[in-house]
């Protein structure tokens, strides 16, 4: 068998029609772009066996099963434990390809050895454009976006300043980390880099960290919006009990966490 130019892997957690639609919607876009792919679902949807469930409809995909929440950096890891392709697209199970966007960011990163990664523009199911491309957090970041102190004034410019609204996010941009949501790397990017920490990032700042690592090996991080994908991007994490949210969120739990040891691992470095 051919080895397959581009490993697909797919990061999956208990919501297997997402993860069929976006299954579907890759199937297409490679069946128009003559792209040899291989498809991974790291699955973690610990009640039941997806590959059980839909091995007959997508034989062609590799499923691996997890019996415990592995979280997204150890799916993600698992897959690249197992993927042969020379690019590798890391992808959410709530990602909607659209036609030709695969293509569109393999061939940007195979005429750029000195880009490891790049990610397309993400769209919310309205059109309208979804935030993912970043500077780096700092912990005034985290006061901004978690606390009532976004309110204010300087805060909110902190929010402006960390989102990017000063660039056109209709142009090839470098920001310095990308959502973790879509994402293509090179192979010889990844052999130099290694895989997301999953040591200290069992959920959120996975893609932050990667993404920094990225850039200390020497490679550019590149935002490319002639590709755009759909993303359903769940609100869990996100505010439901206001000034309270830090002490009864579970997912804002693990996002704390996840920046504490963000900061603690690169507390000897400026962060930008």
């Amino acid at each position: 068998m051919q080895k397959p130019e581009l490993s697909i892997i797919i990061g999956h957690f208990k919501n297997q029609p997402m993860l069929e639609l976006c299954l579907d919607s890759i199937k297409n876009d490679l069946a128009s772009s003559n792209i040899n792919a291989e498809i991974i679902v790291s699955d973690g949807m610990t009640e039941r066996s997806t590959e059980y469930l839909m091995s007959d409809k997508y034989p062609e995909c590799i499923f691996i099963p997890h019996k415990k929440n592995v979280g997204y950096s150890g799916l993600v890891n698992d897959g690249l434990a197992v993927a042969k392709g020379e690019y590798i697209l890391v992808l959410n199970y709530d990602i909607v390809v659209t036609q030709g966007s695969i293509k569109t960011l393999l061939e940007y990163l195979k005429d750029r050895p000195n880009v490891g990664m790049v990610a397309p523009k993400l769209l919310h199911f309205n059109e309208e454009r979804q935030q993912s491309i970043f500077r780096y957090y700092t912990p005034m970041t985290i006061l901004a976006r978690r606390t009532p102190l976004g309110r204010f004034t300087y805060f909110k410019s902190l929010e402006a300043d960390f989102i990017m609204s000063d660039v056109n996010h209709d142009e090839i941009q470098t920001p310095d980390w990308v959502m973790g949501s879509s994402m293509m790397i090179s192979r010889t990017a990844l052999e130099k880099v290694g895989p997301m920490d999953h040591y200290n990032f069992f959920m959120y700042f996975e893609d932050v960290d990667w993404c920094r690592r990225f850039w200390h090996a020497g490679f550019i991080v590149v935002y490319n919006p002639s590709a755009t994908m759909y993303h359903y991007l769940g609100k869990g994490s996100q505010s439901k009990f206001g000034i309270f949210d830090a002490l009864f969120n579970k997912k804002t739990h693990w996002h704390i966490r996840s920046a504490i040891n963000f900061f603690w691992k690169y507390r000897n470095l400026v962060i930008k």
